[in-house]
C-alpha cells in the first residue's frame, strides 16, 4: 500500500520544458478517481482533487491538490496529501510549494521556495522540511537547499506546464529530459512522446468503456545517479483545448494503479 500511496503523490508529476502556447490557466477543479487492479481485482482505492484560482490583477495562480486513499485502503495504509503552490501564470514557474503529508502513520511537511536567474536557466530552492515518524511524537525539522541548471518544477507547477505543450507538432518517439524538485530529493524526468491514441475511461478497466482523443506520453523519474526512482508511468491527456489530463497508470509490486478523470468529459 506505500507504493500505491506513491503512484498517486506521481500521476500528478508530468513535465516537458517546450515552447509555450498561450493557454490560459482557467478557473477549474478537476477529481480523479484513483483505482488499483490486480487480476479480477478492480476497487476504488482514492480519490484526488485538483483546483484552481486565478488571481485578480496577479501575474499568477494558486493551486491545491488534495488526495486520499478510501476507508477500505486506509485500513492498510492511510493517506492524506495536500500540495498548494504560488505559480507564474506567464510560464508556469513556481515560487513557492508546500506539500503536507499524512501517510501510514508518518507526517511530513515540505515547504520550498524558489530563486531564479533573470533568463530562468538556473534555480536556486530553499526548503524547510518536518518530520515525525509512525508512533513517534517528536517533529524534526532541517534545511535543505537545491540547484539545478535549466527548466525547473515541483510536482504540482508540473501538472500545469505539460497541459499547454506542442503535442501537435511533437513526433513519436520524441524525449525531453528535465529537473524535478521535491522536499525530500532532486530527480531527473524523462518524457517519451508516444502519439495519438484513444484512451479507455472506463473504471472496471475492460475495453468497454468510453474512447476519447488523447495524446499519449509516458514518463520515468531517476535519481541524481542515474537509478530509477519508480517504475514507467503512461498518461493521456485530452486533444481539447482544455488538455484535461484524463487518464494516469503505473505499475505496482503487485497490480496497477490508474487515475481515472471522473468529472464531464472536455469538448
Amino acid at each position: 500500500m506505500k507504493r500505491l500511496a506513491a503512484a498517486i503523490a506521481l500521476i500528478i508529476a508530468l513535465w516537458a520544458p517546450l515552447t509555450l502556447r498561450g493557454w490560459t490557466v482557467p478557473k477549474e477543479r478537476l477529481t480523479y478517481d484513483i483505482m488499483y487492479k490486480w487480476g479480477l481485482i478492480n476497487k476504488n482505492a482514492g480519490s484526488v482533487d485538483v483546483t484552481t484560482y486565478p488571481q485578480a490583477g496577479k501575474p499568477e495562480f494558486r493551486a491545491q491538490l488534495t488526495g486520499s486513499t478510501a476507508p477500505w485502503a486506509d485500513r492498510f495504509y492511510l493517506v492524506r496529501d495536500t500540495l498548494r503552490g504560488t505559480i507564474d501564470s506567464r510560464n508556469f514557474l513556481p515560487s513557492q510549494y508546500e506539500k503536507v503529508a499524512y501517510e501510514g502513520g508518518a507526517y511530513d511537511r515540505d515547504i520550498l521556495h524558489y530563486t531564479r536567474s533573470a533568463d530562468n536557466s538556473s534555480t536556486h530552492a530553499t526548503a524547510t522540511l518536518w518530520r515525525r515518524k509512525k508512533k513517534e511524537t517528536e517533529v524534526t525539522r532541517l534545511e535543505k537547499t537545491y540547484d539545478s541548471k535549466g527548466l525547473t518544477m515541483d510536482m504540482l507547477s508540473a501538472f500545469y506546464y505539460m497541459r499547454q505543450l506542442p503535442y501537435d507538432t511533437m513526433k513519436p518517439g520524441e524525449t525531453v529530459r528535465l529537473t524535478i524538485f521535491s522536499g525530500k530529493m532532486q530527480e531527473k524526468l524523462t518524457i517519451h512522446y508516444r502519439g495519438v491514441e484513444n484512451a479507455n475511461l472506463n473504471l472496471n478497466g475492460d475495453d468497454n468503456g468510453t474512447k476519447v482523443p488523447t495524446y499519449h506520453i509516458t514518463f520515468t523519474f531517476t535519481t541524481q545517479n542515474g537509478k530509477f526512482s519508480t517504475d514507467n508511468m503512461d498518461a493521456w491527456i485530452s486533444r481539447t483545448p482544455s488538455r484535461i489530463p484524463l487518464l494516469m497508470e503505473g505499475k505496482l509490486p503487485v497490480g496497477k494503479c490508474r487515475a481515472v478523470y471522473s468529472g464531464p468529459l472536455p469538448r
